[in-house]
């Protein structure tokens, strides 16, 4: 190191010189930026590139020359640009790509294009959902052509524009996503642009429009053709008085209709138009029509969720499918009613302020079940026939009205299981039933099968609790035993606990069945219907009895209780 020690001689001077001249060139190359290469040698595979300041020649795939179009610069001397993406890979050697420095030039291009608002150089290359694809001539990038702006007219067949080399107006960039929007209609607009002005000045809010071509629909309005030289909008709210969803419920492609202009904007110049106010409001004859009363209207369209009827020309009102019927729910009115039915209905509503009006057209009929709720109160026998059937119930029709009523299975019979006696029922039986429950607003009539029977539970009603009676063991399982009270139609359940009190004797396997024994009513409530019997309560009662009458050692000793004798020990205990 000592030969750089002195500075000032010239060997050392020059080493400074050639270190600044390197470190110079280095410094200009940044990762990130488009440089430019020479060719200096071309292989089967790859191109060589000579870059001043760079430690090694950066590679070039030439496959990826031949899908840029550029395979006739795989020459030694051609400059070529690239973007130097590493300065050192892993490998020591230089990364470049080609391919991504043209993307990078070319949206450098549409950006300056842009900015300056040119027009660009492109051609259509294909379709995609909703508009087209467009190719930078110059750079190759791509761009989306709305459909909305490939003409200044609708265009149903666009072959003879795929692939022509055609101007384009850049209308909106995306720097961040880099994507790019581009317009053909503003290109063609911008030469009529002069036309265009003289034409729309010639129109005056409040003039009249004679015999409008309708040319398109929009989901906003439709448009129409003024003498083939200008194109005006009708919005969707100056159609009609009336609602309208879509044009198309009103107008036809190639009618004529006359205009009266709204609004003229020489800015953008627009005309607008509208088509109700050539005519009077209906609305303000609203006040011909009175609440609760019926009028004749007329059914215009029909949906899914009702109908809509006009009172008169240009006033229509919507007959919602809630209204339809009294019975029948959800009904679609296309199964009602066809266009152009004049059918009756009563006003509901009337609200100026919204001006709305609903109708109704079941209220010119008689509710069903206020009619059924005065014919057949409550308590009542009715006749019906069954007219559908689910799961866990029927529904009946009721004669001469057009009336459902519910009857649960629980309500079929008092002696079995009601499921299964809701399968003995099938569509089309006759069955007279009992009224249990009329809701008129609601529309609910529930009925009765088993109310019209006597009610074998009444055979309890001079019972009590704690009284014995004799009933027949029917069948027996390891739950409990199967009864029926001697002279009662129902069957009950004693429970195996409620057997016997020697949890050895409660076995319900000590019967057979057939056999007749006495048992005591545990719990009795007339009014739910519920009763619940027990041997072993009789037993109690009848110990307990024993106790009271023979309360001496000796006397009980010939009772036929097992464990008498205990007992009156204890008792004596307790009377010293």
């Amino acid at each position: 190191m000592e030969i750089y020690k002195d500075l000032s001689n010239p060997a050392s001077k020059e080493f400074e010189q050639l270190l600044n001249s390197q470190f110079t060139k280095t410094a200009n190359l940044e990762e990130g930026k488009i440089i430019t290469g020479v060719v200096n040698k071309v292989t089967d595979n790859f191109v060589f590139l000579e870059v001043p300041g760079l430690k090694s020649e950066p590679i070039l795939d030439i496959n990826e020359l031949k899908s840029m179009g550029m395979l006739d610069k795989a020459k030694v001397g051609e400059k070529i640009s690239v973007l130097l993406e590493r300065l050192e890979d892993k490998k020591g050697e230089v990364l470049v790509s080609a391919s991504k420095a043209q993307k990078i030039q070319g949206w450098d291009k549409l950006v300056e294009a842009y900015e300056k608002n040119e027009p660009i150089m492109g051609k259509i290359t294909g379709r995609v959902k909703g508009g087209c694809i467009v190719e930078h001539i110059d750079t190759g990038s791509l761009m989306f052509l709305p459909g909305s702006q490939i003409s200044d007219k609708p265009l149903k067949d666009i072959s003879h524009l795929m692939n022509e080399p055609q101007k384009f107006a850049l209308i909106k960039l995306d720097k961040v996503r880099g994507n790019a929007c581009v317009s053909r209609r503003e290109i063609i607009s911008s030469f009529k642009k002069e036309d265009k002005i003289k034409i729309v000045e010639k129109f005056k809010v409040g003039d009249l429009i004679k015999d409008a071509e309708v040319k398109g629909y929009s989901s906003f309005g439709c448009f129409f053709s003024v003498n083939g030289e200008l194109d005006v909008l009708v919005h969707l709210q100056e159609i009609s008085y009336s609602r309208v969803n879509h044009p198309d419920e009103v107008f036809t492609i190639g009618e004529k209709h006359d205009l009266k202009v709204i609004s003229v904007d020489l800015e953008k110049l627009q005309v607008g138009c509208s088509v109700k106010q050539l005519t009077p409001d209906p609305f303000e004859n609203i006040t011909n029509y009175e609440l609760n009363k019926i009028y004749k209207v007329k059914v215009v369209k029909l949906m899914d969720f009702g109908a809509f009827c006009e009172l008169e020309k240009g006033l229509s009102t919507l007959l919602h499918s809630s209204e339809l019927s009294w019975t029948k729910k959800n009904i679609s009115s296309k199964k009602m009613f066809k266009v152009g039915d004049e059918i009756d209905c009563v006003i509901t509503e009337i609200d100026k302020e919204k001006r709305r009006v609903a109708i109704s057209h079941r209220l010119t009929t008689d509710n069903p079940f206020e009619t059924f709720e005065k014919t057949y109160p409550i308590g009542s026998e009715v006749e019906g026939e069954v007219a559908s059937k689910n799961e866990y119930s029927i529904f009946l029709k009721v004669d001469g009205l057009d009336i459902d009523a519910f009857l649960h299975c629980n309500d079929l019979t008092y002696l079995n299981n009601g499921e299964e006696e809701l399968a003995k029922y099938k569509i089309g039986d006759k069955l007279k039933v009992k009224v249990l429950e009329v809701k008129a607003a609601e529309q609910k009539v529930r009925v009765g099968l088993r109310q019209t029977q006597p009610d074998p539970f009444d055979w309890f009603n001079d019972k009590k609790a704690k009284q014995t009676i004799t009933v027949k063991i029917i069948s027996t399982d390891n739950k409990g035993l199967v009864v029926r009270p001697e002279g009662c139609e129902m069957d009950f359940i004693i429970k195996k606990s409620a057997i016997a009190i020697n949890a050895a004797d409660a076995r319900p396997a000590r019967f057979t069945g057939g056999e007749r024994i006495d048992c005591a009513i545990q719990e009795l409530d007339l009014d739910k219907r519920k009763a619940t019997l027990s041997i072993k309560l009789l037993e109690e009662i009848d110990r307990k009895v024993a106790l009271d009458t023979y309360g001496s050692e000796a006397s009980g000793k010939n009772l036929p209780f097992s464990s008498l004798s205990d007992d009156l020990e204890k008792k004596k205990k307790e009377d010293e």
